[in-house]
């Protein structure tokens, strides 16, 4: 999985672009899925929970038409950031 945040001008301009050129290149690069949450504190920013390996993840944000794309999106403070695994737990 990879976790991953970015801020944005708009949602539906986001998911406008997200659902459809987003989810085609992800899906190009080996991505099965994605879960889109808004933060709690921060109206604008929205986390991705995607069901996609690092190298995978990698591959995407390194092809030469993403940056395209985000900018479709409406990114605002650059491209998606993703968040480091710390560690993990069982129950």
């Amino acid at each position: 999985m990879v976790l991953a945040t970015a801020k944005i001008e708009d949602f539906d301009r986001f998911w406008g672009t997200f659902s459809t050129k987003g989810a085609e290149k992800r899906k190009a690069h080996g991505c099965k899925g994605a879960h889109v949450f808004q933060d709690p504190n921060e109206s604008d920013r929205v986390w991705a929970i995607f069901d996609w390996d690092e190298a995978g993840w990698r591959s995407f944000t390194s092809d030469p038409e993403v940056p395209a794309i985000f900018q479709e999106a409406g990114f605002t403070q650059g491209p998606p950031k993703s968040a480091a695994l710390l560690r993990d737990h069982y129950a």
